[in-house]
């Protein structure tokens, strides 16, 4: 019987007919307290459960990656804008070298509008997560594009154990209501879940005005040996920005730190879906349909490039991706009775672009055009796994892995705004690779283990990259990107799960990224990049303290250089040293439950001779709530101590309207942590 303390969830998979002559089907997820010995390939692989997010107190959906030990999610714009994210010395911007999917589906944009990797999240509705299974490193053969840093697979719930009701009313016209229910159905369970939510912000010159619909349909049926699912996602939203801001205009008092210099820039997205899971005996498959789009405008330098109309610019994402993967596992011996299984899988991706450009703007209305294209881009990945037990306690993880990866970008302006003509732009690419994974496992008794890894990882670069000719900007000659940008990366590790009560692990890990140039979405050209290696030391610790209260302790330090000297420095901006979260959880199942976290986000050079600096920061999030019989109520205290701390800082050149033309300033532009504020649910069970 599993005991109490256990997190866990069951999630029954079948219909009123079925319940009559056979036994249900139950998957359990203990999360933090699932002992991963015996099956995980390295010491920094994890699986999170629903019972742990349900206790996270979040400002924002993004949060949910801050489970994965070392991660850090902020933001620079507005609350409809993907998040910025850190781990393992990694700026990651919005996605670039770590890959996320949701059932099967990617979510970071290749050659999207806005950045390489785009990663929006927005679309997931935090109540559906069953699990969230992050792997860090690149030394598993079933992950390929953005595997640098690493990746992570969010499962939604195929059936609500009970429907639920949830109203939230919070500080700055914050409001949301949730529903979430399953029936049996045609014989499965079909499960609804809907979310809408509105939000106006703390800050002095705007009203944010989010306005986000999310909606899931999933239909799932038993099969022998497995089962299928069938979704479907929706998601729109609209937003205005508080986008960063200068600090000098703080200090002269030309706004306050929660004012903004542009007040006309925001966003509106959307995002549909259609997608399948199925697995049944040793077959696995997924295949998905996704309509995207995106028109985001800023303006980060204000008045730097264009005096009398300003320097807002718009993004523009319009697109179709289709694809899917299906896997094969063939378990065996080999002699002598060595037990073995190998995995067989490929997986296939095409991004039809319809539109992804750049213009000129200002209050949201276009200027001109800095270059628009028509691109689609198509990949096909092939891997091998094979697991080998060599004897009680020691084992074998090695992969293979072969991308291939197609480009074709067609220039959609002609003669642009700057009079460049980018039909030069126009062209074709292709390129693939080969990589390479391999982890030995030592069992050392029934609560130590010992892992070395290694593995290539890689990313794609925008297509845009891959063909350009000429700088939109002044039509000066420019090289084009290497499509394909490899890493190569290894680490060593320990992972303990001691008494049912203490799951621990350490990892210390290295990662070497080639000399790249970076296609800049934000400018529409190239910016080049040099080699670099990061290593760094991860430490985590979940303790059960009793059947109610239970801590975690997660500590991440890094250190990023770039490999060659320069005059300009080695340091690499935005890369942190020191991550630290903690919290305090306590759950009375009946009753009272809740959690007190803690986040400290180290400083970090903002520019490569490390002259310039963020300073740290440091944030409180509290959830206290109370259940009875079918009832329960929350409150969220977000940003407890009311902290004025930097979500983030850059460092670069803008000008004010009040300063002389032609002059520019290098300043710290800085976002701030949003203040405290409450929000109250209320939560009805059906």
């Amino acid at each position: 019987m599993m005991k109490r303390l256990n997190i866990y969830l069951l999630v029954t998979f079948t219909s009123q007919s079925v319940v009559a002559h056979q036994n249900i089907e139950n998957i359990i997820i203990e999360g933090r307290q699932r002992n991963l010995l015996g099956e995980a390939v390295s010491a920094s692989e994890g699986v999170v459960g629903q019972k742990e997010i349900e206790l996270r107190p979040l400002l924002r959906t993004g949060e949910v990656l801050e489970l994965i030990p070392g991660m850090v999610v902020t933001q620079h714009s507005g609350t409809g804008k993907a998040n910025q994210y850190f781990l393992r010395g990694f700026n990651l911007d919005h996605g670039t070298d770590f890959s996320t999917q949701i059932d099967g589906m990617p979510v970071n944009m290749r050659t999207h509008g806005h950045g390489q990797g785009y990663t929006d999240i927005n679309f997931l509705i935090p109540e559906t997560v069953l699990q969230l299974d992050y792997k860090k490193g690149a030394y598993y053969a079933d992950v390929g594009d953005f595997s640098g840093a690493g990746s992570t697979q969010i499962t939604t719930i195929r059936n609500a154990k009970r429907g639920l009701i949830t109203a939230t009313v919070g500080e700055d016209s914050f409001y949301r209501l949730f529903a979430m229910d399953s029936v049996a159905l045609a014989g499965g369970e079909f499960l609804f879940a809907a979310e809408g939510n509105r939000y106006d912000g703390p800050w002095t010159d705007i009203e944010e005005d989010l306005n986000k619909i999310n909606v899931l349909a999933k239909h799932t049926r038993p099969l022998k040996e497995g089962f299928i699912s069938f979704s479907v996602m929706a998601y729109d939203n609209s937003w205005n920005s508080a986008d960063q801001i200068p600090l000098r205009a703080v200090e002269q008092g030309i706004i306050d730190e929660l004012g903004s210099i542009d007040d006309t820039v925001g966003g509106d997205s959307s995002r549909y879906s259609l997608s399948t899971t199925w697995q049944q005996g040793a077959w696995e498959g997924a295949a998905y349909f996704i309509d995207y789009s995106l028109n985001l405008w800023s303006n980060f330098t204000y008045f730097l490039d264009d005096p009398d109309n300003g320097d807002q610019f718009e993004q523009v994402d319009e697109r179709n991706i289709y694809g899917g993967q299906l896997s094969y596992l063939h378990k065996g011996n080999l002699l002598a009775g060595k037990k073995t299984s190998n995995r067989f899988g490929i997986e296939l991706r095409v991004d039809d672009i319809d539109e992804v450009g750049l213009y000129q703007t200002q209050a949201r209305s276009r200027l001109g055009v800095n270059r628009s294209d028509q691109v689609e881009q198509s990949s096909i990945g092939l891997f091998w796994e094979n697991r080998t037990a060599w004897s009680e306690r020691l084992r074998s993880v090695v992969g293979l892995r072969y991308d291939y990866y197609d480009f074709s970008v067609n220039d959609r302006v002609g003669t642009n705004t700057n009079n460049v003509d980018l039909s030069a732009n126009s062209g074709s690419a292709s390129d693939d690779l080969v990589s390479i994974k391999s982890s030995l496992i030592y069992t050392f008794d029934n609560e130590w283990e010992g892992y070395v890894s290694t593995g290539q990882g890689f990313h794609s670069n925008d297509a845009r990259g891959t063909t350009i000719r000429v700088d939109p900007s002044d039509g000066s000659a420019v090289d084009a990107v290497d499509p394909l940008v490899k890493s190569f990366g290894y680490e060593t590790g320990l992972r303990g799960f001691i008494s049912d009560r203490l799951n621990t692990s350490i990892a210390l890990w290295t990662l070497e990224l080639d000399s790249e140039l970076l296609f800049v979405g934000d400018a529409g050209n190239t910016e080049a990049s040099r080699s670099s290696e990061r290593s760094g030391l991860e430490l985590t610790t979940y303790y059960q303290l009793t059947d109610y209260f239970s801590i975690d302790l997660e500590y991440a330090y890094t250190d990023a250089k770039f490999s060659d000297s320069a005059p300009e420095g080695d340091e690499i901006p935005g890369a942190v040293k020191n991550v630290l979260q903690a919290g305090l959880n306590v759950d009375f199942n009946e009753g009272w439950y809740g959690s007190l976290r803690a986040r400290h986000f180290g400083e970090r050079p903002l520019v490569e001779d490390g002259s310039v600096k963020s300073d740290s920061s440091t944030i409180f999030n509290l959830r206290v709530g109370f259940r009875q019989a079918d009832w329960s109520v929350r409150a969220d205290i977000l940003n407890l101590s009311d902290s004025n701390d930097h979500d983030i800082d850059y460092f670069y050149a803008s000008r004010l309207s009040s300063e002389a033309p032609g002059t520019e300033t290098e300043d710290i532009h800085y976002h701030v942590i949003e203040p405290r504020t409450v929000r109250i649910s209320l939560s009805y069970h059906l």
